[in-house]
């Protein structure tokens, strides 16, 4: 397997987070992509200690590589969670070495991990904008979505089932004042055949006591 490539096989390009850097060829795995180089700074010397940019590369506790010089493409590199290339440090010949670990195609950034100490003091703060964290994001808003949809279509049931509740209380409510009102109507011609039904009666009545008391005096 080749450790390293014969030419640059990357382009300085436009990044979603600024400038980053992109394959213009095939990458194996476990292939030298570039090194990451600049001053070297230790922190015994004040002056050194002194000197603070996003670009320090800690070699060991003496020795930090200063990648801020231009001439460091390896610089352009941005941070991934889920990288496809990896800082191999040597302290012992205080190189680091850009290593892929995965292939990389053409037009594929190149990306590492920055470490941990690196991410809760940059990009904590800012959110980290790797595509392993832009996926994350993407999913979470799309799970509130889902969540805030099923929320809103529970609530719409919920609301046309009261709607039918209270249509069916007010088509009963009506229906009873229907009936009330139709009670109502029947009311008087019932009274009246009532009445007329005691006036026969009592005009019956009348007759044949009338008969019985003309039958009485006959019989005197």
């Amino acid at each position: 397997m080749p450790t390293s490539l014969a030419s640059k096989p990357y382009r300085i390009g436009r990044s979603k987070t600024g400038l980053g850097l992109f394959a213009t060829q095939p990458i194996k795995k476990g292939v030298k992509i570039v090194e990451y180089f600049g001053p070297l700074l230790d922190s015994k010397n004040e002056k050194h200690d002194a000197i603070e940019n996003k670009y320090l590369f800690q070699i060991s506790k003496r020795w930090t590589v200063d990648g801020s010089v231009r001439k460091n493409i390896a610089r352009y590199i941005n941070h991934a969670c889920k990288p496809n290339a990896e800082s191999d440090v040597n302290p012992a010949k205080k190189k680091i070495i850009i290593r892929s670990i995965k292939k990389i195609e053409p037009g594929e950034e190149i990306n590492y991990d920055y470490g941990t100490e690196y991410f809760k003091e940059y990009l904590k703060p800012i959110g980290c904008k790797c595509d392993a964290c832009e996926a994350k994001r993407k999913k979470k808003r799309a799970k509130l979505r889902a969540e805030k949809l099923k929320a809103k279509q529970k609530a719409e049931r919920k609301e046309a089932k009261q709607a039918e509740k209270a249509k069916r209380k007010k088509d009963k409510a009506k229906a009873r004042k229907a009936d009330v009102k139709k009670a109502l109507k029947k009311a008087p011609k019932a009274s009246a055949k009532k009445a007329k039904s005691s006036k026969a009666k009592s005009s019956k009545a009348k007759a044949s006591k009338a008969k019985a008391s003309k039958a009485k005096s006959k019989k005197s």
